[in-house]
């Protein structure tokens, strides 16, 4: 992209992640997501992605953002000082970060206007940063649905960034959009096919409602209601009814019984505090003392002993019926479990799969290697709205186990 006018030194590099993101360092550092790459079709809409990033770079926004940011924290202090209430200083700052939200908004946009004169300048088709912001808006829609969420709508004044709808219709005004220019769909395919659209095996696999860890050969099942999510610090699991449980692990000699470490470790006590065996390894249980935090329905905590550290569940649940989820919670962790050898020498990550128009919609989505949201997951892969768009394409993108 140096032939576009830009200046300075730049790095592209791609994070190990299958949640579709960029964003860039002021040092010049510009990341994007194996799960963007997944997500985009051709070669614009990665160079759309990277314009945007560098548009943040050369507008330099993360010094302006810093710059008022310092602004607002002056004025806060000033007045605070110059009224002598602490309240009213509180006030100041308050309504400058929103103001300051705002003016986040505002770079955003002008970021997707910058980055469409580095795309054509570079050659590509000006609509690919419109057809970008449409497939991340799709990928939206379809989390909100897997979720049980209502439809979001325009993005509320404490959101840093605009909505998807405000981003296109600033666009639409651009002259840029209509340029026309090089796509390099065929030459992006072929690169992405086969490409993991999972989790690292470091970090363990989603399978439906279970999780399984091939590296630390560790694994468990939730309700089936349960939709999880994975990271590096730990897994976190949202229940139909809005039950949370959080999944970690942690190293290192814990010394003596663990229904004793939880007494003497965690804060506030757990009241109810049992001694239990999980997998075939040591384990406790305990609760969170009633009313110790306002707002929290039923709390449970679930330890258990690992040969280098424990492994534990922190579980809430504060639905109507919160007694009775607590214990289909805690009863679920006792389907933590050590993975067969050969068992975890199996799991391997889903990938993405390239194959020639013919079969239908459904079949398709037949394959798809989810329990559930299979044409919906199919449909947004692809960029498109319905079985009908999806016909028109030459090649489809799948996953595969």
């Amino acid at each position: 992209m140096a032939r576009g006018g830009l200046s300075g030194s730049y790095r592209f590099l791609i994070l190990d992640q299958p949640v579709a993101n960029a964003h860039a360092l002021p040092s010049g550092y510009v990341f994007v997501t194996r799960g963007l790459l997944s997500l985009i079709d051709d070669e614009a809409e990665l160079a759309a992605a990277m314009g945007h990033e560098l548009g943040h770079i050369t507008e330099r926004h993360a010094a302006q953002r810093e710059q008022q940011r310092r602004s607002v924290m002056d004025a806060a202090v000033d007045a605070a000082v110059k009224s002598g209430s602490i309240s009213v200083g509180r006030s100041v700052a308050r309504d400058g970060l929103v103001k300051l939200r705002s003016y986040s908004r505002d770079q955003e946009l002008q970021a997707d206007r910058a980055g469409i004169g580095t795309i054509t300048r570079a050659g590509f088709r000006g609509d690919a940063m419109v057809t970008l912001i449409e497939k991340l808006q799709r990928q939206t829609r379809l989390e909100e649905q897997m979720m049980g969420m209502a439809e979001s709508r325009d993005p509320s004044a404490l959101s840093t960034h605009p909505g998807a709808a405000d981003r296109l219709a600033a666009l639409a005004g651009q002259p840029g959009i209509r340029i026309a220019g090089d796509s390099g769909q065929a030459t992006y395919l072929a690169a992405i096919d086969g490409m993991s659209v999972d989790d690292p095996p470091e970090e363990g696999f989603v399978r439906g409602s279970a999780f399984l860890h091939p590296i630390m050969r560790i694994a468990f099942a939730m309700p089936r209601d349960f939709r999880l999510y994975n990271d590096h610090e730990g897994v976190l699991g949202v229940g139909s009814d809005r039950s949370l449980l959080y999944f970690s692990c942690k190293s290192g000699n814990v010394q003596g019984r663990l229904d004793d470490w939880m007494r003497n470790q965690i804060q506030p006590t757990p009241t109810d505090i049992h001694s239990t065996e999980i997998g075939g390894a040591e384990a406790a249980i305990g609760a969170r003392p009633r009313g110790s935090d306002t707002g929290l329905g039923q709390v449970r905590y679930v330890l258990i002993r690992r040969p280098d550290g424990i492994c534990y569940f922190n579980l809430l649940s504060d639905g109507p019926e919160r007694d009775r989820r607590i214990n289909v919670l805690v009863e679920a962790t006792r389907s933590f479990h050590d993975l067969p050898v050969a068992e975890a020498a199996a799991l391997r990550p889903y990938r993405l799969r390239l194959v020639p128009r013919g079969p239908s919609a459904a079949a398709l989505a037949a394959r798809m290697p989810y329990a559930d949201f299979k044409l919906e997951r199919l449909l947004t892969l692809n960029g498109v709205d319905d079985p009908a768009g999806l016909a028109q394409r030459e090649q489809i993108k799948t996953v595969e186990p």
